[in-house]
């Protein structure tokens, strides 16, 4: 599975790729920068089969990105150091990865999104 991986912070970033390779994903980016993963997905919109987006990236949100992931029907979670109150109420519905997260949460969140996958 391809991840795309939207996250500001390096650790976090280093951290999500090395358990999504653990788990026999390939991450797509890490894209620390919300316009890079934008342009990746226009230029690339088969370039991955999920995503896991930080929602709040260099003070900016990523639900932008989440549309357009959206429209091209690519299943993605969002991650962040909040509770899910901090997601807007129209994207509640996705899975969410709760930052600090072990692999065992990155494992249910791309079990999630393979069941998320259209048939």
């Amino acid at each position: 599975m391809r991840v795309l991986v939207l996250e500001d912070e390096a650790l976090v970033s280093m951290l999500l790729e090395d358990m999504l390779s653990d788990l026999g994903c390939q991450p797509v980016g890490p894209f620390s920068e919300l316009q890079a993963a934008q342009d990746y997905v226009r230029a690339e919109p088969d370039g991955m089969d999920g995503a896991i987006l930080d929602i709040n990236v260099a003070g900016y949100p990523s639900y932008p990105l989440a549309e357009m992931l959206k429209a091209n029907n690519v299943p993605f979670a969002f991650s962040t150091g909040y509770d899910t109150s901090g997601i807007e109420p129209e994207w509640r519905d996705r899975p969410a990865l709760r930052k600090p997260f072990m692999l065992a949460d990155i494992q249910a969140v791309l079990e999630a999104l393979r069941r998320s996958v259209p048939a």
